[in-house]
């Protein structure tokens, strides 16, 4: 008996060693057979990104050169880290650095927290039609254009703005609001959290709709209060989606987009309102220094690329919920 145990265990394992064995490529061979339609639809999506963000990379080669547009990437003399020196030994370095972190610090301290805070009170809402007509107000901020926003915010912080006027009202001195310095990250980081609460808070909504509804009962059986419930069954419920979004918000610290600061800034603002983007268009778009703003961006994406390695591995830690 022992025997044929020990030949079937032989068996075994010879056949899974052989499977092992087996040639990639059949292997392949044979999943492509059986799942084949889930590949098609998946095609698009795979395009798509070899396309659009990893076809691109090769762009990157420009940050290493003396880069012009009639010699293209192979006939560009090579110049190392000169773009990158360049860059730090720059006046300017410090300041656009300085200016991208805080903006994007104070959208992550509010613009990050409210959406969740939002989600939370639209849930304890009972009345559904309220509801609705509460999200739909705070949703629709999010599809008016950036150009129109930046518009309504030009004409209503002029010196004779609704703002201004509301200043006025108040016994204080109109003004131009997006001329002083000291105003303009408030003004940019307000303008986001009321353009993007509502939308934001749609995938905390989503995830407090998979919460267990047996846990609220339980724990209203065990006499907690409605902030208590929130506090040890609600938080807890969307922990993992609001950790996952917080690594991803983390790893984007370095980037804001230039859209909407060019449409607002100007050269009195460009103390506190010049970021990465804007200094990389002036530099790459209006002076064509193709290598030096390519450089930047560069120094830009590794920094995002590390702080979201190191965000994940804390979060790993400290929560047991990460991207990988």
């Amino acid at each position: 008996m022992a025997f044929l145990n020990s030949k079937s265990s032989s068996y075994q394992f010879q056949t899974v060693n052989a499977n092992l064995k087996e040639p990639w490529l059949k292997k392949v061979s044979i999943d492509w057979k059986k799942y084949w339609p889930l590949y098609l639809m998946a095609l698009p999506a795979i395009l798509f990104y070899l396309v659009w963000l990893y076809g691109p990379m090769w762009g990157s080669l420009i940050a290493f050169q003396d880069f012009s547009i009639r010699h293209g990437f192979l006939g560009s003399p090579f110049v190392g880290l000169d773009n990158f020196v360049k860059f730090f030994e720059s006046p300017f370095a410090f300041r656009v650095i300085r200016n991208t972190v805080m903006i994007n610090f104070w959208n992550l301290v509010f613009g990050f927290t409210l959406p969740i805070i939002f989600a939370l009170l639209l849930n304890e809402i009972r009345n559904k039609y309220f509801k609705r007509v509460v999200q739909t107000i705070t949703y629709m901020p999010y599809f008016i254009a950036v150009i129109v926003v930046a518009g309504l915010l030009v004409n209503f912080t002029s010196s004779d703005g609704i703002f201004s006027d509301i200043i006025e009202f108040f016994g204080g001195t109109p003004s131009n609001l997006l001329a002083q310095p000291e105003l303009f990250r408030t003004i940019f980081v307000g303008s986001e959290i009321w353009q993007f609460l509502g939308w934001n808070s749609i995938i905390f909504l989503a995830a407090l709709a998979a919460v267990n509804t047996e846990l609220y009962e339980a724990a209203i059986i065990d006499g907690a209060g409605k902030l208590k419930q929130i506090y040890h069954v609600t938080i807890p419920g969307i922990m993992p989606t609001i950790v996952i979004l917080l690594i991803l918000q983390v790893g984007s610290i370095m980037s804001l987009g230039f859209e909407k600061i060019i449409l607002l800034y100007n050269p009195l603002t460009y103390e506190t309102g010049d970021v990465i983007s804007s200094f990389v268009f002036r530099r790459g778009i209006e002076n064509a220094e193709f290598g030096f703003s390519a450089a930047v961006g560069f120094f830009n994406s590794a920094v995002n690329f590390a702080m979201v390695i190191i965000a994940n591995r804390i979060s790993a830690k400290l929560t047991e919920t990460s991207l990988w």
